[in-house]
């Protein structure tokens, strides 16, 4: 019997960031990669937000999944979506959720927002990780034919690999095309998240991104995460800022005090629903 037949399902978005979420704690199964594209085909969404049982301290453990089925470290913008939906279940204004990337700490900020604590960057090579050491992960040997000002991009780990490249104005490149090809260029073992970024100010970074496993996106919270920290690194911008992406704003703070990094930002609900056991059956992902 498939994971998520006949499952209740949540749908949210952060800043058009597309999740669905669905909770597995009371009945815990492993989800499949079939499944997960299976469900994004009926119920479309960038990431898949599984929630199991907690252990210790956490509210709950969870499981990422893209629309391709394959598996995220990070998502900050789902992170947000499950702690608004677990805050309003249990009342609590501060909650902490385990992932493959870490604890991730997560409270209410008022005026309907929520702040994700995102950990520390991984700026080594070996940790994002690239396929062989580079002497500076701030600007990296890489580019891509026919686009020349697409050229060394700065790389951070979120939980998640990303690439972050310097532009004057992301609107004007085609990322639909630029972004897969980065994506699974050999340089990235584990594919990465494709960022074009701007910095018209030092206090407000402008970007797009193209996300590993799911696409276009209109918000992606750790490539604002990440963005925000290659933009510091490089003396671009402060550690406090605003990242502008194509669904809004997000409020970034790289703190000094222990260098982890502080998403915040509003989530949105659209609706209930089940996954449909026949729709799971007909895929093969029962």
């Amino acid at each position: 019997m498939s994971a998520l037949a006949d499952r209740d399902f949540v749908k949210m978005n952060g800043l058009g960031n597309e999740i669905v979420v669905v909770d597995l704690r009371r009945a815990p199964a492993a989800i499949t990669a079939a499944e997960a594209r299976a469900v994004a085909r009926r119920e479309p969404y960038d990431q898949l937000m599984a929630l199991y049982p907690g252990r210790g301290a956490s509210d709950a453990s969870i499981r990422i999944y893209n629309n391709d089925g394959s598996e995220a470290g990070a998502c900050g913008n789902g992170m947000r979506c499950v702690a608004a939906l677990v805050s309003a279940e249990t009342g609590k204004t501060k909650l902490a959720f385990e992932t493959v990337a870490g604890l991730i700490p997560c409270w209410r900020a008022g005026n309907g927002l929520f702040t994700v604590d995102m950990g520390r960057p991984r700026l080594r090579w070996d940790e994002i990780p690239l396929a062989h050491a580079v002497a500076d992960t701030r600007a990296i040997e890489l580019k891509i034919a026919g686009e020349p000002s697409l050229h060394s991009p700065s790389v951070v780990s979120m939980g998640n690999p990303h690439a972050i490249f310097w532009v004057d104005d992301p609107q004007t490149y085609d990322l639909s095309v630029i972004g897969p090809k980065l994506e699974h260029d050999p340089i990235f073992p584990e594919r990465a998240n494709i960022t074009l970024a701007a910095t018209p100010s030092r206090d407000r970074v402008v970007i797009r991104t193209w996300e590993r496993g799911a696409g276009l996106t209109k918000a992606c919270g750790s490539a604002a995460c990440a963005a925000a920290v290659a933009a510091a690194r490089i003396g671009r911008a402060d550690r406090k800022l605003t990242v502008t992406l194509p669904g809004g704003d997000l409020a970034i703070e790289w703190r000094e005090a222990d260098d982890h990094v502080l998403m915040t930002g509003p989530t949105e609900y659209e609706h209930k629903g089940r996954f449909d056991a026949a729709l799971l059956a007909a895929a093969g992902a029962s």
